[in-house]
């Protein structure tokens, strides 16, 4: 396999793999390959950085990673900075989506909230543009506590 940037006549640039530079060339002429961004079949191969292994087993790891500690810090205050939001919010449970939807259309008082959801009413939710966003940690039910 072989991955070349493409180019198209509207200069958007992207990658395509192809099995060698004859399954390429035989695919552009017969107008098989499309610019994802527009649809255009006129595509031409793109300037690309070569690509030069490391030499042997010998790879450095990137300086400005964080440590693990670190990371365990940011998960920490990112958490806490979640607790203490969910403070002055409502727990709704099963009803999360409802209850939004209700407020978004303006049946309902706009409070902050946060309870559960399927991933299908979530997508409802986007697609009628009800503004919700995913906590990021996870929250155990109050139900569950006891």
């Amino acid at each position: 396999m072989i991955v070349f940037d493409l180019k198209c006549t509207d200069e958007h640039v992207f990658e395509a793999w192809f099995g060698s530079s004859v399954a390429f060339e035989a695919q552009r002429e017969r107008g098989l390959i499309a610019c994802p961004y527009c649809g255009a079949t006129d595509v031409t191969k793109a300037v690309m950085a070569p690509s030069i292994p490391a030499k042997g087993n010998t790879r450095s790891m990137p300086s400005n990673l964080p440590t693990p500690e670190a990371m365990k810090a940011a998960f920490q205050a990112l958490a806490a900075a979640q607790v203490k939001a969910l403070e002055t919010s409502e727990w709704v449970g099963r009803a999360f989506a409802d209850r939004a939807r209700a407020m978004h259309v303006g049946d309902a008082p706009v409070a902050p909230i946060h309870g559960q959801s399927t991933a299908a009413e979530v997508k409802d939710l986007v697609e009628e543009g009800v503004p919700i966003a995913p906590l990021i940690v996870p929250v155990v039910p109050p139900e569950a506590l006891n």
